[in-house]
């Protein structure tokens, strides 16, 4: 994980004075986690998971919070500041703070979306075919949240058909028992070599 940190820092700045990255993928492909891990690495970097400004009603109809809320203060080099959603409650929470670090993390279905790449400095795809990343997204969540997860299938099929992430990658990203392997994705050059980064213990499917 080191290592592909060393090289997200590398990078020019996408969004102000932000490296803004990009982590997409099918629900239950395993974002969230390597997000975590990976922000880690960097020292700590600031991460905005998407679910928190999707609703139940606008499971994909974020684009102007994430612009408004996010990206235009990133890109003056002030911190960010939105409202999470709270997917219990049905409501937005106290307002949160994103700080403008010299990197962030974007992670959620859709982060690659055609209105945020011009902001992103990578995108990075969790390599994982969508009927395999929704069983264990399916798995995880339980059989209560069945018909949530029916409703999502299809709107995340509708989203990925109108506005596909993969095409536009940097690199994709495969989970291994060692860590995750890291190689060139279609947006990539094949002269990219791949790794693997190294973790300690198994990692939670998100």
């Amino acid at each position: 994980m080191d290592s592909l940190a060393a090289r997200l820092r590398r990078l020019p700045p996408s969004c102000g004075p932000v490296r803004l990255i990009g982590v997409d993928g099918h629900a239950g492909s395993g974002k969230t986690t390597f997000a975590g891990e990976l922000a880690a690495a960097l020292g700590g970097a600031p991460v905005l998971h998407l679910d928190d400004l999707a609703t139940h009603e606008e499971l994909f109809e974020w684009t102007g919070r994430l612009l408004d809320q996010v990206v235009d203060p990133l890109r003056r080099g002030e911190s960010a500041r939105y409202a999470p959603y709270d997917w219990t409650a049905r409501a937005f929470g106290p307002v949160r703070e994103l700080p403008a670090a010299p990197v962030v993390l974007v992670e959620g279905v859709g982060a690659g979306r055609r209105a945020v790449r011009g902001w992103l400095a990578r995108l990075l795809w969790m390599e994982l075919p969508q009927d395999e990343a929704w069983a264990r997204g399916m798995r995880r969540d339980g059989a209560a949240q069945g018909a949530f997860w029916a409703g999502w299938v299809r709107a995340e099929r509708r989203h990925f058909a109108a506005d596909p992430s993969r095409p536009f990658a940097d690199h994709v990203v495969r989970q291994r028992p060692e860590g995750y392997e890291v190689l060139p994705g279609p947006a990539g050059t094949p002269e990219t070599p791949s790794f693997v980064t190294h973790r300690d213990g198994p990692s939670a499917v998100c």
